[in-house]
């Protein structure tokens, strides 16, 4: 069993307020839920209007598998206009 982490710092430049900033980034999550079946959440800046922190997790059967599913996360959140993804950082879960 392979476990992945993907984090994303984004910057939202047209947000004036939390309420903007919840509608803008519910679909980039609930949609990376249902397309590719990871847990998805606001893990930061949760009280800045214009920065955000996603993080998303993976399980597969394989590194290779459980990358291919980050990679698709990745480039979903950044198909999304409205968002400037600042970094992007991956871990995986050590077994041992």
């Amino acid at each position: 069993m392979q476990v992945g982490a993907l984090e994303m710092e984004l910057h939202l430049p047209q947000v004036r307020s939390l309420k903007a900033k919840r509608a803008l980034l519910r679909p980039v999550l609930e949609g990376s839920r249902h397309r590719f079946a990871v847990a998805a959440s606001e893990v930061g800046y949760h009280d800045q209007w214009q920065a955000a922190r996603l993080g998303f997790a993976a399980v597969g059967p394989s590194p290779g598998h459980v990358g291919q599913v980050l990679d698709a996360v990745e480039r979903f959140v950044w198909s999304f206009p409205e968002l400037e993804v600042v970094s992007a950082c991956r871990r995986w879960l050590d077994e041992e």
